[in-house]
């Protein structure tokens, strides 16, 4: 699943509104027990966080929008 914390009680990596760079760590997903860090392909800000923190996310399901 979707992790966008990186510990309980830590504030998110990104929220809404972010300036992000290409290569910054947007969130975790869990996928059989490993942990995989999720990087922003591009430079830009963040205007939509899709997928629901602690829900379970398919492969190419979109996570976030980042416009450039």
């Amino acid at each position: 699943g979707l992790q966008e914390f990186a510990a309980a009680g830590e504030p998110p990596f990104i929220k809404v509104g972010d300036k992000v760079q290409k290569g910054q760590v947007l969130c975790i997903v869990e996928a059989m027990k490993l942990m995989n860090e999720i990087e922003s392909d591009q430079t830009g800000t963040v205007v939509d966080i899709v997928a629901e923190d602690g829900k379970p996310v398919s492969l190419d399901t979109p996570l976030f929008v980042v416009q450039p």
